[in-house]
């Protein structure tokens, strides 16, 4: 995937987090209006798509957290390292729980573009830790922004009672998202990057942009191929026969390929 970002006259001038902002101006408006974030908002989504989702969900975060783990004590990552505050991992295990049961593990189905994005974390986590910094930003600050928000569109959309299947939505570590947030880029501003690494931050932030509008297409596609767009939101017999179709269906399994990764949860990302 190559970024056609071209590279800022000055990377120096102004704090990081507000050059992100800038550099991802013009991808955030066509993130916002793929047909599946669309579709989010207004609450039309089914309980496979969300199952999907927290699947992809799951190895990203893993990748991404086991990372920022790996590279605690790295200049970059150490500011803005806050695993008690923001790790999503122990969540979507819970949630992944809910839905599939004690054997979770073995039904997690993850697409060509989890496993993509999920090298994109690993190649950077080992060669260039200081780009964890724009997905860090981008998946964290965003889930944060408009977690409560989504979490109450799933939980009405699938008829879900109190935060069963949805703790990826919550942040009991934040007690204010808004301050949080200050904090966090305060942080991230504080980092000490030369100009082309900064350079190399904001490009990477786009590239996270674009693997989600990729996947956000890829998804919307497949959900049509399956005629899933239109599906029961999950009765009792239709979750029975969804597993069944999840992984035994050809059309579905070749769409998966495709990819799924829904990178940030729908229009939380597009708040930070």
């Amino acid at each position: 995937m190559e970024s056609t970002k071209s590279k800022p006259r000055d990377a120096t001038g102004s704090d990081l987090s507000e050059q992100i902002k800038a550099a991802t101006k013009d991808i955030h408006v066509r993130a916002e209006n793929t047909q599946l974030m669309l579709n989010y908002q207004k609450g039309q989504i089914t309980q496979t798509q969300y199952k999907l989702l927290l699947c992809s969900l799951y190895e990203i975060y893993r990748a991404l957290e086991e990372e920022l783990d790996r590279n605690t004590d790295h200049p970059a990552v150490q500011p803005i390292y806050f695993p008690q505050e923001l790790a999503r991992l122990e969540s979507l295990e819970l949630d992944l729980e809910h839905f599939f049961g004690p054997h979770w593990r073995k039904r997690v189905t993850v697409p060509a573009a989890t496993h993509r994005y999920t090298q994109r974390l690993r190649e950077i986590g080992k060669n260039s830790p200081d780009l964890l910094v724009a997905h860090a930003y981008t998946r964290y600050l965003g889930d944060l922004s408009g977690g409560q928000v989504l979490g109450k569109i799933t939980q009405k959309s699938l008829g879900l009672s109190g935060n069963k299947g949805v703790l990826f939505f919550s942040f009991p570590g934040v007690t204010s998202p808004n301050r949080f947030k200050q904090l966090y880029r305060s942080r991230m501003n504080s980092i000490e990057l030369t100009e082309q690494q900064r350079w190399e931050v904001l490009d990477e932030a786009t590239r996270a942009f674009e693997f989600n509008i990729e996947v956000f297409d890829d998804l919307q596609k497949m959900l049509s191929i399956t005629g899933e767009a239109s599906s029961d939101k999950g009765n009792d017999a239709a979750t029975k026969t969804e597993s069944k179709t999840f992984s035994s269906s050809p059309v579905l399994q070749f769409a998966l390929g495709v990819g799924i990764t829904l990178a940030t949860v729908g229009m939380g990302v597009y708040a930070f």
